[in-house]
């Protein structure tokens, strides 16, 4: 260790006044504690946006391809498409809006027409069905959403009745009672109130569609992260004819929301460090003021300036450097508390547990604005007891 490093550390610990020490203690809390909470925050928000997207993944496709009047003859698409590297499986789909009637009440809902067998090749549907049998349901039956069971009082069983807009050929209204056949709960309010399940070909009934139509193919792929790939690939192999849309597409607006809000929290919460660092320059300028003599001494046996800059320097870096660790240990601790014994309401996230996640990047990101701010805020001490002159120190000795 150097002698620099020894003086600041001898300041850092060694003060012979309690009152410098309290400053120091004060300090390193105040960094501490904006670390803690950037750690804790963003590792919420981060927890909860991925469990948002898991749940966006699970009931839509990472590729939609569709076209105007539906897809024709889907079945060879799929089979175009199914070469494609990063592309694990395909399903079609058929999807509208009909009406639910229940005695008085009309609601619209949103119908999807599925392939029970490949439908779980490419979402997750089947496992957030609570009561009923995914695979084992018949086409005349339907699987509704928790919420909408709930509304109505809907169990298994029931009879519900459904009415269609006319379309097609036909152009008559389309009527007829299904009988439910499972209950789902994504945790998606949305879904869970608004969409109701049935077999492809019972959609295609329902909207006077051929049986070799459907409203568009879902697809799904590797990596949900590198989806726009795979989305070039199936543009360039079935031509522009098609609209061929990501899940990242269809939710891009929501995501955006997400992100400016995780990093809006960030730039808040960045504020508690920049307030922490004003501790570092008060206890750096009473260090200063307190050790005048000592300045004095060392610039008299021939200690140059720069030295004595970096002496308080790093006397700065030292407490924004502590309070930096204990910030991380503070919030990877509370960050494991949250996520393995707090609780919050099932019903109202679908979770019984607060999402944290921790990502690297977020870490190394706040450690160095943390690092950063810590170093700013010792430069206005540190020159001030450089530009000291020895005479005017060592006056009153």
């Amino acid at each position: 260790m150097n002698y620099e490093n020894w003086i600041s550390y001898r300041y850092l610990i060694a003060s012979k006044g309690r009152f410098l020490t309290f400053l120091n203690v004060i300090s390193v809390g105040g960094v501490a504690i904006g670390v803690a909470a950037l750690i804790v925050v963003t590792g919420v928000m981060t927890g909860f946006g991925n469990n948002l997207r898991e749940k966006i993944i699970g009931t839509t496709p990472h590729i939609m391809i569709e076209t105007e009047g539906g897809v024709q003859d889907f079945a060879s698409v799929q089979k175009k498409i199914s070469g494609l590297d990063g592309v694990q499986g395909s399903s079609p789909y058929i999807q509208g809006n009909v009406f639910l009637e229940n005695g008085s009440q009309v609601v619209g809902l949103v119908v999807r027409g599925i392939v029970p067998e490949t439908e779980k090749k490419i979402t997750s549907v089947d496992k957030y069905l609570v009561k009923g049998d995914f695979a084992a349901r018949d086409t005349d039956g339907v699987i509704v959403g928790s919420e909408l069971a709930r509304y109505f009082g809907y169990s298994l069983g029931d009879t519900i009745h459904i009415i269609a807009p006319g379309s097609g050929i036909a152009g008559t209204g389309w009527k007829q009672n299904l009988k439910i056949a499972g209950i789902f709960t994504t945790g998606m309010v949305d879904y869970d109130t608004n969409l109701v399940i049935v077999h492809l070909k019972k959609a295609q009934q329902i909207f006077h569609l051929a049986g070799n139509t459907a409203s568009g193919i879902g697809v799904r792929v590797d990596n949900p992260n590198k989806v726009d790939l795979v989305q070039s690939s199936i543009h360039g192999l079935i031509g522009y004819g098609f609209v061929v849309k990501t899940w990242i597409d269809m939710n891009r607006n929501l995501f955006d929301a997400l992100i400016l809000e995780k990093w809006g929290l960030f730039l808040v919460l960045t504020l508690m460090v920049v307030v922490a660092s004003f501790n570092i320059i008060s206890t750096l300028i009473v260090t200063v003021t307190s050790k005048v003599h000592d300045i004095g001494i060392l610039q008299s046996i021939g200690v140059p300036k720069s030295s004595i800059r970096r002496i308080f320097t790093r006397q700065g870096i030292f407490i924004g450097s502590l309070g930096t660790l204990l910030g991380v240990f503070a919030g990877v601790g509370l960050s494991y508390f949250l996520r393995t014994y707090v609780q919050v309401p099932r019903e109202i996230y679908s979770i019984d547990h607060v999402p944290v996640e921790l990502q690297f990047s977020d870490m190394l990101a706040i450690i160095i604005a943390a690092m950063v701010i810590s170093f700013l805020a010792t430069i206005y001490p540190a020159a001030k007891a450089a530009n000291l002159q020895p005479v005017e120190a060592l006056r009153y000795e």
